[in-house]
């Protein structure tokens, strides 16, 4: 399928590996010229390099956190007058109820929550000025299906699903389309902490903590980036234009829901 977006500009949030990368290299792979953010470096330009080498598209590399002001102001500024916004970045650590207090609170709100509102307010007057512009988040099953010791995250990214849900209404008559998307446990960096977490929680080796967490997918398997950066990829397209506000689970099944 030919997505045309050939030549667009990407700003993909937090992309130097993981699900991140796997939307920028979808995106690269159709022509998509990128602007590529992470804290470590040394990833984020071995990263761009493989991209540039692979797809042959302008690869822009800046190493910054993009949940800080600072470190917005600094990728935004890097990546000018971008067609397509992806925003991406670590989910806070697992936990109970009875852990968190209100500075835990806060700093997810910050990283999942304020600072993917914060990006999408910057960019949207420019891609509405042009009557183009593509904007996805990514978020997580658990705010359709709260995951318990996730909590810290089932909250800040259900205020980001609420915020998306009123903002794509109010900005798809000047052709802007924001989505979110909602992985389930893939196989990246995180799936190996929240593994690593199990281990350590029910005293079991982390490969029985991974074939357990398999076991309540349907597709006994975890996904994969290229899966998710494929879809990233579609709802980026000139075929998703009339894709509104929605919530799309990329999870092999695991969420048990008609709707």
């Amino acid at each position: 399928m030919e997505l045309g977006i050939k030549g667009k500009r990407a700003l993909v949030c937090a992309s130097s590996k993981g699900l991140g990368r796997g939307c920028a290299e979808a995106l690269a792979a159709e022509g998509v010229n990128l602007v590529i953010n992470a804290r470590n470096d040394e990833a984020l330009q071995a990263t761009a390099e493989s991209i540039r080498n692979t797809y042959s598209v302008e690869v822009i590399a800046i190493a910054a956190d993009i949940t800080t002001e600072s470190g917005r102001e600094e990728v935004l500024a890097a990546a000018g007058n971008i067609d397509i916004l992806v925003t991406n970045a670590g989910g806070p650590p697992p936990g109970m109820w009875s852990d968190w207090e209100r500075e835990d609170f806060i700093a997810a709100l910050d990283a999942n929550m304020l600072s993917p509102i914060a990006l999408m307010k910057s960019v949207l007057p420019g891609m509405m000025a042009k009557g183009w512009g593509r904007i996805v988040n990514i978020t997580s099953m658990s705010v359709k299906a709260p995951i318990a010791v996730l909590g810290l995250s089932n909250s800040a990214r259900a205020g980001l699903t609420g915020y998306v849900a009123g903002t794509a209404r109010q900005v798809a008559h000047a052709g802007v389309t924001i989505n979110n998307l909602q992985p389930g446990i893939h196989a990246t960096d995180r799936a190996i902490a929240l593994d690593t977490a199990m281990s350590n929680a029910e005293g079991i080796d982390i490969i029985e903590a991974r074939k357990k967490r398999c076991a309540t997918i349907p597709t006994g398997r975890y996904g994969t980036s290229q899966e998710f950066g494929a879809m990233c990829a579609f709802l980026c397209s000139q075929n998703a234009g009339f894709i509104i506000g929605q919530n799309i689970l990329l999870d092999g099944g695991a969420v048990n829901s008609t709707m």
